[in-house]
Protein backbone atom coordinates (compact mmCIF):
# COMPACT_ATOMS: atom_id res chain seq x y z
CA UNK A 1 0.00 0.00 0.00
CA UNK A 2 1.28 3.31 -1.39
CA UNK A 3 1.65 7.02 1.06
CA UNK A 4 -1.51 7.89 -1.19
CA UNK A 5 -3.88 4.98 -0.77
CA UNK A 6 -2.91 4.73 2.83
CA UNK A 7 -3.71 8.79 3.55
CA UNK A 8 -6.71 7.86 1.63
CA UNK A 9 -8.05 4.85 3.18
CA UNK A 10 -7.47 6.85 7.02
CA UNK A 11 -9.18 9.86 6.25
CA UNK A 12 -12.11 10.27 8.98
CA UNK A 13 -15.68 10.87 7.50
CA UNK A 14 -16.50 14.30 7.75
CA UNK A 15 -20.29 13.39 9.15
CA UNK A 16 -19.16 10.99 12.44
CA UNK A 17 -20.44 12.29 15.79
CA UNK A 18 -18.61 13.46 18.17
CA UNK A 19 -18.64 13.55 21.62
CA UNK A 20 -17.94 16.59 23.80
CA UNK A 21 -14.61 17.54 25.37
CA UNK A 22 -13.06 15.21 27.44
CA UNK A 23 -13.33 15.73 31.26
CA UNK A 24 -10.17 16.84 32.85
CA UNK A 25 -8.29 14.49 35.46
CA UNK A 26 -7.33 10.66 35.32
CA UNK A 27 -9.81 7.69 33.93
CA UNK A 28 -10.67 6.80 37.24
CA UNK A 29 -11.80 9.94 38.52
CA UNK A 30 -13.59 10.22 35.68
CA UNK A 31 -15.62 7.39 36.71
CA UNK A 32 -16.34 7.95 39.99
CA UNK A 33 -17.70 11.27 38.79
CA UNK A 34 -19.78 9.79 36.41
CA UNK A 35 -21.10 7.51 39.07
CA UNK A 36 -21.60 10.61 41.16
CA UNK A 37 -23.68 12.22 38.41
CA UNK A 38 -25.68 9.43 37.66
CA UNK A 39 -26.65 8.26 41.18
CA UNK A 40 -27.23 12.65 41.57
CA UNK A 41 -29.91 11.65 39.11
CA UNK A 42 -31.72 8.57 40.18
CA UNK A 43 -31.76 9.92 43.64
CA UNK A 44 -29.50 7.11 45.23
CA UNK A 45 -27.40 7.52 48.41
CA UNK A 46 -24.11 6.76 47.60
CA UNK A 47 -22.18 8.16 50.69
CA UNK A 48 -19.54 5.53 52.01
CA UNK A 49 -16.22 6.85 53.52
CA UNK A 50 -13.74 5.40 51.19
CA UNK A 51 -15.39 6.98 47.67
CA UNK A 52 -13.24 5.52 44.46
CA UNK A 53 -12.48 2.09 46.33
CA UNK A 54 -13.54 -1.30 44.75
CA UNK A 55 -16.20 -1.57 47.78
CA UNK A 56 -17.28 2.05 46.70
CA UNK A 57 -18.06 1.46 43.04
CA UNK A 58 -19.93 -1.78 43.87
CA UNK A 59 -21.84 0.23 46.46
CA UNK A 60 -22.37 2.99 44.21
CA UNK A 61 -23.63 0.57 40.70
CA UNK A 62 -25.92 -1.75 43.44
CA UNK A 63 -27.40 1.92 44.91
CA UNK A 64 -27.86 3.61 41.42
CA UNK A 65 -29.46 -0.36 39.90
CA UNK A 66 -32.06 -0.12 42.77
CA UNK A 67 -33.48 3.22 41.67
CA UNK A 68 -33.38 2.65 37.87
CA UNK A 69 -35.56 -0.19 38.55
CA UNK A 70 -38.21 1.88 40.50
CA UNK A 71 -38.55 4.20 37.11
CA UNK A 72 -40.92 3.10 34.13
CA UNK A 73 -39.65 5.53 31.58
CA UNK A 74 -36.22 7.67 31.90
CA UNK A 75 -36.20 11.01 31.28
CA UNK A 76 -33.84 12.51 28.70
CA UNK A 77 -31.16 13.89 30.88
CA UNK A 78 -30.55 10.22 31.80
CA UNK A 79 -29.36 9.26 28.65
CA UNK A 80 -25.70 10.85 28.37
CA UNK A 81 -25.43 10.17 32.17
CA UNK A 82 -25.98 6.50 31.07
CA UNK A 83 -24.13 5.72 28.01
CA UNK A 84 -20.82 7.55 29.68
CA UNK A 85 -21.08 5.90 32.85
CA UNK A 86 -21.07 2.46 30.33
CA UNK A 87 -18.16 3.88 28.57
CA UNK A 88 -16.01 4.70 31.61
CA UNK A 89 -17.27 1.56 33.27
CA UNK A 90 -13.46 -0.67 33.38
CA UNK A 91 -15.79 -4.24 33.88
CA UNK A 92 -17.28 -5.20 30.86
CA UNK A 93 -19.48 -7.71 33.04
CA UNK A 94 -20.67 -4.59 34.90
CA UNK A 95 -21.34 -2.15 31.81
CA UNK A 96 -24.25 -3.57 31.44
CA UNK A 97 -26.14 -1.91 34.13
CA UNK A 98 -26.25 1.64 32.76
CA UNK A 99 -26.10 0.39 28.55
CA UNK A 100 -28.95 -1.63 29.10
CA UNK A 101 -31.26 0.71 30.77
CA UNK A 102 -29.89 3.37 28.22
CA UNK A 103 -31.10 0.69 24.72
CA UNK A 104 -34.23 0.16 26.65
CA UNK A 105 -35.32 3.65 27.21
CA UNK A 106 -33.49 5.44 24.51
CA UNK A 107 -33.37 3.24 21.82
CA UNK A 108 -30.58 1.04 20.44
CA UNK A 109 -29.78 3.16 17.19
CA UNK A 110 -29.57 6.27 19.70
CA UNK A 111 -27.16 4.80 21.94
CA UNK A 112 -25.30 2.78 18.56
CA UNK A 113 -24.46 5.82 17.65
CA UNK A 114 -23.40 7.80 20.61
CA UNK A 115 -21.09 4.60 20.83
CA UNK A 116 -19.67 5.01 16.99
CA UNK A 117 -19.15 8.58 18.09
CA UNK A 118 -16.94 7.84 20.96
CA UNK A 119 -15.25 5.30 19.28
CA UNK A 120 -14.53 7.96 16.04
CA UNK A 121 -13.35 11.07 18.05
CA UNK A 122 -12.80 10.70 21.45
CA UNK A 123 -9.80 10.00 24.15
CA UNK A 124 -8.03 6.72 23.94
CA UNK A 125 -9.93 5.34 27.21
CA UNK A 126 -13.20 6.22 25.63
CA UNK A 127 -12.74 4.29 22.63
CA UNK A 128 -11.81 1.61 24.46
CA UNK A 129 -14.83 1.83 26.81
CA UNK A 130 -17.16 2.61 23.64
CA UNK A 131 -15.93 -1.32 22.19
CA UNK A 132 -16.60 -2.48 25.85
CA UNK A 133 -19.79 -1.26 26.01
CA UNK A 134 -21.04 -1.75 22.33
CA UNK A 135 -21.48 -5.72 23.11
CA UNK A 136 -24.39 -4.53 25.18
CA UNK A 137 -26.41 -3.02 22.11
CA UNK A 138 -26.45 -5.78 20.00
CA UNK A 139 -29.50 -7.66 19.37
CA UNK A 140 -30.19 -10.66 20.98
CA UNK A 141 -31.02 -13.62 18.47
CA UNK A 142 -33.09 -16.91 18.19
CA UNK A 143 -33.37 -20.04 16.83
CA UNK A 144 -35.43 -20.08 13.85
CA UNK A 145 -38.80 -21.74 13.63
CA UNK A 146 -39.30 -24.78 11.87
CA UNK A 147 -35.39 -24.51 10.56
CA UNK A 148 -33.08 -26.19 12.96
CA UNK A 149 -29.73 -24.83 13.63
CA UNK A 150 -30.73 -21.52 12.23
CA UNK A 151 -30.74 -18.29 14.05
CA UNK A 152 -32.45 -15.10 13.00
CA UNK A 153 -32.36 -11.77 15.00
CA UNK A 154 -35.32 -11.41 17.79
CA UNK A 155 -36.68 -8.76 15.54
CA UNK A 156 -35.70 -9.00 12.11
CA UNK A 157 -37.20 -5.28 10.98
CA UNK A 158 -34.66 -3.42 13.62
CA UNK A 159 -31.86 -5.54 12.37
CA UNK A 160 -32.09 -4.56 8.83
CA UNK A 161 -32.84 -0.65 9.88
CA UNK A 162 -29.60 -0.57 12.21
CA UNK A 163 -27.40 -2.37 9.01
CA UNK A 164 -26.03 1.23 8.20
CA UNK A 165 -24.27 1.41 11.88
CA UNK A 166 -23.41 -2.45 11.80
CA UNK A 167 -21.36 -1.43 8.48
CA UNK A 168 -20.31 2.26 10.16
CA UNK A 169 -19.07 0.28 13.33
CA UNK A 170 -17.00 -2.52 10.79
CA UNK A 171 -15.25 0.56 9.01
CA UNK A 172 -14.45 2.67 12.30
CA UNK A 173 -13.11 -0.38 14.16
CA UNK A 174 -10.76 -1.09 11.17
CA UNK A 175 -9.58 2.36 10.77
CA UNK A 176 -9.00 2.24 14.76
CA UNK A 177 -6.98 -0.54 14.48
CA UNK A 178 -4.74 0.49 11.90
CA UNK A 179 -4.06 4.42 12.81
CA UNK A 180 -4.01 4.04 16.19
CA UNK A 181 -0.91 2.79 17.99
CA UNK A 182 -2.33 2.86 21.72
CA UNK A 183 -1.84 -1.25 22.87
CA UNK A 184 -5.38 -1.02 25.11
CA UNK A 185 -7.11 0.48 22.22
CA UNK A 186 -5.82 -2.04 19.57
CA UNK A 187 -6.35 -5.32 22.18
CA UNK A 188 -9.69 -4.04 22.68
CA UNK A 189 -10.85 -3.31 19.01
CA UNK A 190 -9.14 -6.63 17.88
CA UNK A 191 -12.15 -8.27 19.86
CA UNK A 192 -14.62 -6.55 16.81
CA UNK A 193 -12.50 -6.79 13.87
CA UNK A 194 -14.00 -8.42 10.63
CA UNK A 195 -10.89 -9.41 8.03
CA UNK A 196 -11.64 -12.73 6.66
CA UNK A 197 -14.55 -11.32 4.40
CA UNK A 198 -13.53 -8.65 2.30
CA UNK A 199 -17.40 -7.85 1.11
CA UNK A 200 -18.18 -6.46 4.67
CA UNK A 201 -16.30 -3.58 3.62
CA UNK A 202 -16.53 -1.12 0.47
CA UNK A 203 -14.00 -1.78 -2.14
CA UNK A 204 -12.16 1.58 -1.27
CA UNK A 205 -11.26 0.29 2.10
CA UNK A 206 -10.21 -3.16 1.15
CA UNK A 207 -6.63 -1.41 0.89
CA UNK A 208 -7.20 -1.03 4.91
CA UNK A 209 -7.45 -5.06 5.63
CA UNK A 210 -4.10 -5.54 4.49
CA UNK A 211 -2.32 -3.48 6.14
CA UNK A 212 -4.46 -4.58 9.33
CA UNK A 213 -3.05 -8.29 9.18
CA UNK A 214 0.51 -7.18 8.32
CA UNK A 215 0.42 -4.59 11.33
CA UNK A 216 -1.56 -7.79 13.51
CA UNK A 217 1.14 -10.21 12.33
CA UNK A 218 4.13 -8.45 13.09
CA UNK A 219 2.79 -6.63 16.12
CA UNK A 220 5.26 -6.45 18.94
CA UNK A 221 2.34 -7.68 21.55
CA UNK A 222 2.40 -11.87 21.77
CA UNK A 223 -1.83 -10.99 22.37
CA UNK A 224 -2.34 -9.38 18.95
CA UNK A 225 0.44 -11.60 17.34
CA UNK A 226 -1.47 -15.09 18.82
CA UNK A 227 -4.55 -13.79 17.84
CA UNK A 228 -3.39 -12.91 13.84
CA UNK A 229 -2.68 -16.34 13.87
CA UNK A 230 -5.60 -17.80 14.69
CA UNK A 231 -7.57 -15.98 12.29
CA UNK A 232 -5.23 -16.67 9.76
CA UNK A 233 -3.32 -20.12 10.28
CA UNK A 234 -2.81 -22.12 7.02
Amino acid sequence: MNADETANALERPPEAPKPRPPCAGDVAAIYRRHLVDLASLVRADIRPTEPGTRAWQHAARAAIRRRLREHDKLPEQFFEALVRAGVYEPDPSFNAQFIRPAVENFGRRRVQTALLGFLRGGTNAERAGAVRAWYWTCMPWRHKAHAVGIMEPVDPAEWASLADLRAAWREAILREFVSNEDLAVRRFVLRELTLRNEDYYPADLRVLIGEAIRIGRTHTDEHIRHWFEIQFKA
